[in-house]
């Protein structure tokens, strides 16, 4: 955060004396990073808070929220982005080329580092993979800004700082989509990317004893931590709780469920589970 705070500054106050709105967009979007950067952090932060009464899950959800937000933060950066470029396109200025060349390779390697910090966790935590988008599409971008100013400056090519500033604005469109689609799905429930439902319900109903499986519902509690309720209807109950046990080990290991909740219920008992009428499965 510190490293991209600085660079924002410099970008932004470069990107006025050079009149380049390639250096203008990076900087708004470096600022954007920024803020996203600070809503993971804190997202992180609040889900190692302990449990309470009333919220007994703890914040883990924030850390969904805090990507939902981000990737909702980047797409008003494109469209903010896409404005100006247009107007600069119908009207073109003459941008200082070497300016543009040096702070945008002053980015290129800050956004490199920066996403470097986020590579390890990248695949295991959608927080942590949307913070390393952000500053790997940064690093991108400003390698293109780089170019661009070499194209001002050796061949007078005015109108490709506008044009750049599109191609910037596509790039983050790009990679954040994949961000806000995941986001959104998992603020409403939506059973976790790296889940097969089907294959969760036919491990469940092949379970020994079992003759029928309802109420099934996956979900993530955080964009780390997976959660499973589900009604198992045996011909026998078990005699202890090994079988449960095995069972929640496996949903760990086959499927990285965490939280797995189980409910067994006797098929002759007489009694009518009503999430065995009423659930959608």
């Amino acid at each position: 955060m510190a490293l991209n705070v600085v660079f924002v500054v410099v970008e932004a106050v470069y990107g006025v004396l050079s009149d380049s709105l390639a250096l203008l967009t990076d900087a708004g979007h470096n600022l954007s990073d920024v803020l996203g950067l600070l809503l993971a952090w804190g997202a992180a932060a609040l889900a190692r808070r302990r449990p309470s009464p009333r919220r007994t899950y703890g914040y883990s959800r924030a850390t969904i929220i805090a990507s939902l937000f981000s990737g909702l933060l980047l797409m008003g950066a494109v469209g903010a982005i896409g404005w100006e470029a247009v107007s600069r396109l119908m009207q073109p200025v003459e941008p200082a080329g070497r300016t543009i060349m040096v702070v945008a390779a002053v980015g290129v390697v800050i956004n490199t580092l920066t996403a470097l910090f986020f590579l390890s966790g990248k695949d295991h935590d959608l927080n942590i993979r949307g913070a390393f988008l952000h500053m790997a599409a940064d690093a991108a971008v400003s390698l293109g800004v780089v170019v661009s100013g070499a194209l001002i400056l050796y061949f007078g090519m005015y109108w490709i700082d506008p044009v750049i500033s599109l191609v910037i604005a596509a790039v983050i469109f790009l990679s954040t989509w994949g961000l806000l689609r995941d986001s959104l799905n998992l603020a409403v429930d939506a059973v976790p990317p790296g889940v097969d439902p089907e294959a969760v319900r036919r491990y469940l109903a092949a379970q020994p004893g079992v003759r029928d499986l309802h109420d099934l519902h996956i979900w993530a509690m955080s964009t780390t931590d997976t959660a499973l309720t589900a009604h198992l209807v045996m011909d026998t109950l078990p005699a202890d709780d090994q079988f449960l046990a095995e069972i929640a080990d496996q949903l760990m290991a086959r499927f990285g469920i965490k939280h797995p909740t189980i409910q067994i219920e006797q098929t002759d008992s007489g009694v009518t589970c009503g999430q065995s009428v009423n659930c959608a499965d």
